[in-house]
């Protein structure tokens, strides 16, 4: 049995990998800064607390008198939230920097740090026909303003704290995390959740029409959360010391994503572009060579399977909430 702290447990996928290390035998501390009744997922048998681990003495409350730290803990959201937030996002960085030092001190055997695809060249995803974006790439630095550079520069700090102080760092580069009990409205949604919403609102208001942020031409891939938790454990418990990609090599367009969407749903929309609203990059893929040389695996969950049962999910929170509030968004 590991004593495991996760940072960031109130979140999407912080929640689904306390839920896993539960199961398999773990202790687990979870930890989240947003009141517990506001956690995506609470997991009874772990040691929920609810801690600002921007300040440096709760991070050495957080970790002392365990093993392994799992940072996925970071102010952030879909990019409508990342435009428009980018002095939040980098101070984010307090979260990484307290916690590398606490682990430091309190004797941590091993680090993981949630990175982001934000971190790579933005000059090299000009083109929607992207051919797969290598860790390499990530140099010359030219990441997301505000989010993009906060997680590089936190991966420079993994580095450097496994140089200098022996401690076991990971780093995992994350492409568009989507599944079920992850928020798909107020903002910080992404594409997946955001359109699966769209698409199961404008079917329960017969407005019969969807949104798109941009032209819709713009390609990303998307991971689902099961692929996600695989690659957090498998990466955690390797010899890979340099940030590695987890994500999809399944790339769509924006417009081919609501095309599954609509499917499942078994309705088609008429669609609006909205070319003001925030798009990020035009073209982003994760390039799996890497991963599938050390772990000899990738993800590989069909994007239409997880789709069908996030918006699955999705519908189900709608249609259970008050008929009156289900569009106050």
């Amino acid at each position: 049995m590991k004593k495991i702290v996760i940072a960031g447990a109130g979140g999407f996928i912080g929640g689904h990998l306390v839920k896993d290390m539960i199961g398999k035998g773990h202790k687990v501390r979870a930890i989240d800064i947003k009141p517990l009744n506001e956690w995506y997922q609470v997991a009874d048998d772990a040691d929920n607390l609810v801690l600002d681990l921007r300040l440096r003495e709760n991070c050495y409350a957080a970790v002392n008198g365990y093993n392994e730290v799992f940072n996925l803990a970071a102010d952030m959201g879909g990019m409508g939230f990342i435009e428009n937030n980018k002095a939040a996002c980098m101070i984010s960085v307090l979260i990484n920097t307290h916690l590398l030092i606490a682990s430091r001190d309190c004797g941590i055997e091993r680090y993981f740090y949630a990175s982001s695809a934000c971190v790579y060249n933005g000059d090299k995803q000009t083109d929607p026909d992207n051919p797969g974006l290598k860790e390499s790439d990530a140099y010359p630095a030219l990441a997301e303003d505000g989010y993009g550079w906060e997680k590089l520069f936190s991966e420079r700090m993994c580095r450097h704290f496994m140089e200098d102080f022996g401690l076991i760092t990971r780093v995992a580069r994350f492409h568009n995390v989507y599944g079920p009990f992850g928020t798909y409205d107020g903002g910080r949604e992404k594409a997946p959740a955001a359109i699966c919403r769209k698409v199961i609102e404008a079917g329960l208001s017969d407005k019969k029409e969807i949104v798109i942020w941009g032209d819709g031409n713009q390609t990303r891939s998307f991971m689902f959360i099961e692929d996600c938790i695989k690659g957090i454990n498998d990466i955690m418990y390797s010899n890979i010391n340099e940030p590695i990609n987890l994500g999809s090599s399944e790339m769509v367009s924006i417009n081919r994503l609501v095309d599954i969407v609509e499917d499942i749903a078994g309705y088609k929309l008429e669609r609006k572009y909205d070319l003001s609203a925030p798009k990020g990059v035009r073209g982003r893929n994760s390039d799996n060579t890497l991963i599938r040389k050390y772990l000899d695996w990738e993800p590989s969950i069909p994007l239409k399977t997880g789709m069908k049962k996030t918006y699955d999910w999705i519908k189900g929170q709608i249609t259970a909430a008050p008929e009156n509030d289900r569009f106050n968004r």
